[in-house]
């Protein structure tokens, strides 16, 4: 991987409140424009994951939903609305821990997190009642489409990563990860390429999408700021190939916590 000596990132200028079938690649086009910003193929776009559930109908009535036995006899142990927990249990393969405030689950993607990535802030105006909004079903899949759609529009190509906001092991705080790319590489292998001194690297991945979807929420920010886009340029990848963030989860057969 050749090094990047100088980072640009910029947050999409006047960005839309996203509604249901709003066209992401559109409003994006429309912001570049009114940016002056002529995209290239190295540049990488980083949408926050809300405004892809948005504009993919993932928005959820919690009136609209019935708790089940479980949902409720989970919901009195972590002291949640058991109609929220209800829609963690929908979205999650199993919980793989709990404690009041905390509900820790294996998304039906294989992610381990929070809430299975339900959010309630930013979601919808107060007024209209209490909304829960989900991840997208597939979100390597909508990184493709985006990118895809983007192509039609400009004629060119970027990279594309779908971020959230992760809470981490042993680590206070949450950071941006990666959870959906498209022309990207989610990883970047460096074994057996060689240190300063010319030792050859014996384990070294790096977290590729991750580390971009960590820089763009320092943009991004984490409440009123709406900015849910922002443009990466000057990263240098070199010859490694894209891979979808389905690549950033570790295999079960490796889980030593389990």
């Amino acid at each position: 991987m050749s090094a990047s000596t100088e980072l640009q990132l910029i947050a999409l200028p006047d960005w839309p409140i996203v509604a249901a079938a709003d066209d992401l690649a559109v409003h994006s086009h429309t912001a570049l424009q009114r940016a002056g910003i002529m995209l290239q193929s190295t540049d990488v776009l980083v949408y926050a994951q809300k405004i892809v559930s948005k504009a993919e109908g993932r928005r959820v009535a919690l009136a609209s939903v019935e708790p089940g036995a479980r949902a409720r006899e989970v919901a009195a142990q972590v002291r949640k609305d058991p109609r929220l927990v209800e829609l963690v249990l929908r979205e999650s393969r199993r919980i793989v821990r709990m404690a009041p405030d905390v509900l820790i689950v294996e998304h039906r993607l294989g992610m381990i997190m929070a809430n299975a990535g339900i959010d309630l802030s930013n979601v919808i105006e107060p007024a209209s009642g209490d909304h829960a909004l989900l991840l997208p079903l597939d979100p390597d899949a909508s990184a493709a489409r985006l990118r895809r759609a983007l192509h039609a529009l400009t004629g060119v190509e970027p990279g594309i990563i779908i971020s959230d906001s992760f809470g981490r092991p042993w680590r206070i705080g949450t950071v941006g990860v990666a959870i959906g790319c498209a022309g990207v590489p989610a990883t970047v292998d460096l074994r057996g390429t060689a240190d300063l001194f010319g030792r050859r690297l014996q384990v070294s991945v790096v977290g590729h999408a991750d580390e971009v979807a960590a820089a763009a929420s320092l943009l991004m920010g984490q409440s009123s700021e709406g900015q849910p886009v922002i443009l990466v340029r000057g990263l240098r990848t070199g010859a490694h190939a894209p891979q979808p963030a389905a690549a950033l989860l570790r295999s079960e057969a490796e889980d030593l916590f389990k």
